[in-house]
């Protein structure tokens, strides 16, 4: 979806239409009616859409739970506390998701921010969540009811992550083959090299894509930097990397799942979207976060404080250039001594999420239990 963030919320607004269809739809099966709506987060219009079939709607959120439950009432300028979250994070303005900022300052039509902030409230009144995480990863948000969730149950069914694709082709078609990079790889010792990747809608300026390219030459640390869309590259950097034989350049898409698998990757510098950070932690890699937008920063607190697993590369958020002397620190730091800490609970936080999701393991079992409370309906 190669378009400016800010569209999500007329995209929000627009797949409301599928309303009246979908009820038709539902209003025609009396053979076999519908006894529940599932649902993404941001298909709140759903709510009312189960209201009128007469059965529950449960949200399905893609995001951990913490990103979810980070309530979205905040001042300008101010940091905010959320006594009703354990720990009672407090985040910046810069930090708040960009979906409600748009709204707050009006950066989309009224009807469409009013149809967003309708979005949220409509989530709060459905029967539960199902959310894409685990109880070793987010336990603590797990143990009781989250009174930014509307105390409302939540069946904890992840890590849904892939596993690895062979052609490399998952999410489109590749710009380098899974076999090639492999390949270019297998010349690297084991967990020496940084994976860099942002994701398919962040792009770096070209302050923080110079700013990326010192701190790689600096560090010296053998990389990969993925750069999608209209990303750039500092003109020289890709040839002074392929000649040194310690970096490669990938413009588009590339087979990241692979990548995180293979044995010489053992850092993942990530902007912290949901995906990327489930497909980090089921491959045993520790992160270097540098959220931009969304639910990230909430995501990179987690995985720093709480998990364990990841190092802060950069805290500026979208726009915003690091020091290169300070990231390229941070690279050092991460591959030597500094980062051992990381590494060893990367590997731990992996055999819980595969234990997660095996027979009798904690999202197995969450799962099992969601499905029986539906059939009970």
């Amino acid at each position: 979806m190669n378009c400016p963030p800010v569209y999500i919320a007329v995209f929000i607004h627009a797949l409301a239409a599928l309303h009246s269809p979908i009820l038709a739809w539902a209003r025609s099966q009396p053979a076999h009616p519908v006894v529940a709506v599932v649902s993404d987060f941001f298909c709140g219009w759903t709510q009312p859409l189960a209201a009128e079939i007469g059965v529950p709607r449960v949200v399905f959120t893609p995001s951990g739970v913490l990103g979810t439950a980070r309530p979205v009432g905040c001042d300008d300028g101010f940091p905010v506390a959320f006594p009703a979250i354990p720990r009672e994070p407090a985040f910046e303005w810069r930090e708040i998701s960009m979906l409600y900022k748009a709204y707050i300052e009006g950066l989309v039509e009224e009807q469409v921010g009013e149809s967003l902030k309708q979005n949220c409230l409509w989530n709060l009144e459905g029967w539960g969540f199902v959310s894409n995480t685990f109880r070793a990863l987010e336990g603590r948000y797990l143990d009781a009811p989250l009174e930014d969730l509307g105390f409302k149950r939540v069946w904890a069914v992840g890590p849904v992550a892939p596993d690895t694709d062979a052609a490399g082709e998952r999410g489109g078609e590749a710009a380098v083959a899974a076999g090639d990079l492999s390949a270019w790889l297998d010349a690297f010792p084991e967990g020496s090299v940084v994976y860099v990747c942002f994701g398919s809608q962040a792009v770096l300026t070209p302050a923080m894509a110079a700013a990326l390219a010192e701190a790689l030459e600096r560090s010296a640390v053998p990389f990969v930097w993925v750069v999608s869309g209209d990303g750039v590259v500092p003109e020289g950097f890709e040839a002074r990397a392929a000649a040194a034989a310690r970096g490669m350049v990938v413009r588009g898409w590339a087979p990241k799942v692979a990548a995180l698998r293979h044995a010489a990757v053992g850092w993942f510098m990530t902007h912290c979207g949901w995906n990327s950070v489930l497909e980090a932690v089921a491959a045993g890699v520790p992160m270097l976060a540098w959220p931009m937008a969304a639910d990230q920063f909430v995501n990179a607190r987690l995985l720093v404080e709480d998990a364990g697993v990841a190092l802060r590369a950069c805290a500026g958020g979208a726009g915003v250039a690091p020091d290169a002397g300070e990231l390229a620190a941070v690279l050092a730091d991460a591959v030597g001594e500094k980062g051992s800490g990381a590494r060893a609970r990367a590997k731990e936080l992996a055999a819980d999420a595969a234990i997660a999701v095996r027979s009798g393991g904690s999202s197995y079992e969450d799962l099992e239990r969601f499905v029986q409370e539906i059939q009970k309906l």
